[in-house]
């Protein structure tokens, strides 16, 4: 045991201990149900648009957003809000109207299964991999942050609150697999705002509104655009030109649409027009995150004015610090279940995508190629063990970076900007080879490795600064070493490319249809919002 901010009394843990009971009920309830591989991988394909949009926003609604962003609001102020209206929409609306139909009709069953239609074996085994070591890299940030959380809160030791936490999601993923996963991020979406809307409501009261807040703050931290016109104006250290090709391009376009986690999602609806919604949903809901966990952040960066300065607490613990200055005892218990049901939903999204992968494009494409459903699924089963344990591991090393956030985006740019670049042009540029596609990919992943080991830190002005340009860059490499090779290499004929890339695809037609059915204009009202709020928060 350690010293805790606050300690959680009866009441609390009772909240704590029925939240456990639930989410692993789901996971029984459903076991039955887990008939064939899709059943237990894609649950099914039957999903409605409604819940996976929900479920497809909160597997990303983890401890990189929950406590990343509200450290990263804490220390860089509003611009902290690219990360979803320019770092989130524009790729998710990308992802619902041009990509889904790719993903979908081909009946792929993960990412690297769409590259081997795409490009070849070899392409396929090297994402499969890379995404492998990527996904429970990433995973450690929920159990790490769930552990800091309860030992700062409530005094629990850092092991004994990523063990509990371990087991829980053993426990319902294994079982329910992606369904369980899925209906559990719709509970755990409402929870999450439920236990921490209050804080921003209650911070911003006690500082006086917007502009009482705004007054205890570093100069320009309540802007978005006005202050990048150069990196010294403002303190992420980066220029407008760095968001926009670093962040809102390459970084985001490459998350949002080619990582499996939140891919799989969307495969799990039960049409192509229910997959293409999905993530146009979730848009909607994402322009608001920034409520819940930004502003929060702006409010302990007033309240605590040497946060992330020496002596004083670190920018992760902006929102424990909050959580334990407004919630009395019981309410305690319903912020703590907020937190767990974040850091458990973001764990999961990677699990289940990590066990997808692993079976498929790693056990049954090298190691089994034919063998029964049940039997997959049983394998499946064993590596969302493998998985939490893993997890569990690389835990302790999420702990040696200062910002949970640095070492998610530090990630993304090694594996998400090259898979980027190899998905955009192998997509929409036909005369891309298979061997023009691995080499691009496997050398931007090289490269964005090799900037990393050989750039010094503080050549950028910030982390997030040198991630957004390294991701940038290996994403030019990649394309420039895909065009080479693609130009030098034999091409896949036409009819191998059917349905996999634009312009030898059918595309969906929902004419007849009313709006509110129709993905393009909804992705349409969409984008008027998001420019709306980027003019108002200028």
């Amino acid at each position: 045991m350690t010293n805790a901010l606050f300690h959680a009394n009866a009441v609390d843990y009772l909240i704590i201990i029925v939240y456990f009971v639930f989410v692993i009920g789901v996971g029984f309830v459903l076991r039955n149900q887990m008939h064939t591989g899709e059943d237990f991988f894609l649950s099914g394909r039957s999903i409605p648009a409604w819940i996976t949009g929900l479920a497809f926003l909160s597997a990303n609604l983890g401890a990189l957003e929950i406590m990343g962003m509200t450290a990263s609001g804490a220390e860089y102020g509003l611009l902290t809000t690219h990360f979803y209206w320019i770092g989130a929409i524009p790729a998710m609306l990308f992802l619902g109207i041009y990509m889904m139909p790719f993903y979908y009709v081909s009946k792929v069953r993960s990412v690297p299964e769409y590259l081997k239609l795409r490009f070849n074996e070899a392409t396929r085994g090297l994402n499969a991999f890379s995404f492998a070591i990527m996904t429970v890299l990433t995973s450690g940030i929920s159990l790490y942050s769930m552990g800091l959380i309860f030992q700062v809160l409530v005094g629990w030791s850092l092991s004994t609150s990523i063990f509990v936490s371990a087991v829980v999601v053993l426990l319902y993923v294994g079982l329910g697999g992606l369904t369980s996963s899925i209906y559990n991020e719709v509970i755990q979406f409402f929870l999450i705002w439920v236990g921490l809307l209050p804080i921003p409501l209650i911070g911003m009261s006690e500082l006086g509104g917007w502009s009482g807040m705004m007054q205890r703050l570093p100069q320009g931290f309540g802007h978005l655009w006005s202050n990048l016109g150069s990196p010294s104006h403002n303190p992420m250290g980066i220029s407008w030109l760095g968001v926009v090709l670093g962040l809102g391009f390459v970084l985001s376009f490459g998350y949002w649409t080619t990582d499996f986690l939140v891919v799989q999602r969307t495969l799990a609806a039960r049409n192509l027009r229910a997959a293409q919604i999905t993530p146009i949903y979730a848009a909607f809901f994402k322009m608001v995150v920034p409520i819940l966990v930004i502003v929060p952040g702006l409010i302990a960066a007033a309240l605590y004015p040497n946060i992330g300065h020496v002596g004083g607490p670190s920018y992760n613990l902006a929102l424990p610090l909050l959580i334990a200055k407004y919630y009395p005892p019981g309410m305690m218990g319903l912020g703590l279940t907020a937190m767990l049901a974040s850091f458990m939903s973001g764990m999961a999204g990677n699990v289940t995508a990590f066990t997808t992968v692993w079976t498929y494009d790693i056990y049954q494409a090298y190691l089994r190629k034919s063998a029964s459903e049940a039997h997959y699924i049983a394998v499946g089963r064993w590596a969302v063990l493998a998985g939490v344990i893993i997890s569990i591991g690389t835990a302790y090393f999420a702990a040696g970076f200062p910002s949970v956030m640095d070492y998610m985006q530090t990630l993304f740019s090694f594996f998400n900007a090259p898979l980027f670049a190899t998905f955009l042009l192998g997509m929409f540029w036909r005369r891309a080879t298979p061997w023009g596609g691995f080499w691009g990919l496997i050398i931007g992943i090289v490269s964005a490795f090799a900037m990393y080991a050989i750039i010094p830190a503080n050549y950028f002005s910030s982390p997030d600064a040198g991630n957004f340009w390294r991701a940038w860059w290996a994403w030019v490499i990649t394309v420039v070493v895909t065009v080479i090779v693609s130009l030098f290499t034999k091409r896949k004929p036409d009819a191998e490319l059917q349905n996999v890339v634009y312009g030898l695809s059918i595309r969906p037609e929902y004419r007849g249809m009313p709006w509110y059915k129709r993905p393009g204009y909804l992705a349409g009202i969409a984008v008027v919002i998001l420019v709306a709020l980027n003019i108002w928060l200028w």
